[in-house]
């Protein structure tokens, strides 16, 4: 465990002590190009007798008929029970620009209790916006993510086989209104808010265009004046500038998962003078019991008596060891293997040292 937990800090925390350059449209979202979420509900048929129980999905028995009277089909009264219908949420996601008649990917996830989508058609389905309007309608063959085998006394799974996707399964009818052109400043918007990159952005265009066109708002907002860039529109301004390099600066952060064991620490972490020790502390409990039995001629019930021993134990530990003030990066991660510690006991040590005050980092835990 300790020369992988070594590996593993040689992959992610190996990394040069200046910041690497990114490019702008890498670090910011320029205003008014986004996308939007769509949702729908529909029908996934053809499927291999796993589809939704109608007893505990009813609602899919009511949209199998109101189906087939939109086709002209009179079910009224009938009593019938498809095993190969599954009623489904469809999702996707409008890119910016889309234009009527372009496809998008939509993702299938079932909402009964079907068993899998695995070989199922989605039917003509609708997907609404926020704003309840449609702007696009769905409609293929279901690629699966997973297996089921079964038998009469055993069952298998592999993967999610009630969620897949329909790539390019869906065509845009309606396109969202936003004259782009007309803009006459934009706001470009830093996924991760910070002061100094945010200065760096706005040095960086202003250098760019020989003037001042850029302007920092706050820490997670660069305006850009259109008109000041001498470009004909907005589109060919995002165009000169979405490729320019910027070194952005971060927080210091550490960032730990419970759940597997993984940590990821930044390069700027910094940590006080501290000695830290570390050792495993160990109860067992054992029960021994004994059945004691009367004579053979005497008159007497055999009984079970109890018998428990209990012990604990205390791992000698590697005692005290030593991470010297202002350390960086690389002495802390050996400093941290010193100790010879597993990955979820050395979460517990950087929980420690935080706790104590002397962690300068943004401590996350997941």
């Amino acid at each position: 465990m300790k020369s992988f937990f070594a590996l593993v800090c040689t992959l992610f925390f190996a990394v040069p002590g200046s910041a690497q350059e990114v490019r702008l449209k890498d670090l910011v979202a320029f205003d008014g190009v986004r996308g939007n979420d769509l949702v729908g509900y529909g029908l996934v048929v053809g499927l291999n007798a796993t589809g939704d129980g109608i007893r505990n999905s009813p609602f899919t028995e009511e949209m199998m008929a109101n189906l087939l009277e939109r086709l002209g089909v009179n079910v009224t009264g009938e009593a019938f029970r498809p095993k190969n219908v599954a009623a489904v949420l469809v999702t996707g996601e409008l890119p910016a620009f889309a234009r009527a008649g372009s496809r998008i990917d939509v993702t299938v996830s079932a909402i009964g209790d079907a068993k899998s989508l695995l070989g199922g058609t989605l039917v003509m389905t609708p997907l609404n916006g926020a704003d309840g309007q449609i702007y696009a309608v769905a409609q293929g063959s279901v690629i699966a993510g997973g297996i089921v085998a079964e038998g009469e006394a055993a069952r298998t799974v592999q993967g999610v086989p009630t969620s897949g996707s329909i790539p390019a399964g869906a065509r845009v009818e309606r396109e969202v209104d936003f004259d782009f052109t007309s803009l006459q400043s934009l706001r470009l918007a830093l996924r991760n808010s910070d002061f100094t990159t945010a200065a760096l952005i706005e040095t960086r265009l202003n250098k760019e265009f020989g003037r001042r066109v850029a302007t920092m708002l706050d820490a997670g907002t660069v305006e850009l004046d259109i008109a000041a860039t001498g470009r004909r529109s907005a589109a060919h301004a995002i165009g000169e500038i979405e490729n320019l390099p910027i070194s952005p600066q971060t927080k210091a952060r550490v960032v730990v998962d419970q759940r597997s064991g993984t940590i990821v620490i930044g390069q700027d972490v910094r940590i006080s003078r501290v000695a830290v020790a570390q050792g495993n502390l160990t109860l067992r409990v054992e029960e021994a019991p004994l059945v004691v039995q009367p004579n053979p001629f005497a008159a007497g019930e055999t009984v079970v008596v109890p018998r428990s021993t209990a012990e604990i134990q205390a791992d000698p530990g590697v005692g005290l060891a030593e991470v010297r003030g202002g350390t960086s990066l690389s002495e802390l991660v050996a400093g941290l293997n010193a100790l010879g510690v597993a990955p979820n006991d050395m979460i517990d040590i950087l929980k420690s040292i935080h706790a104590a005050g002397a962690l300068h980092a943004e401590f996350v835990i997941n």
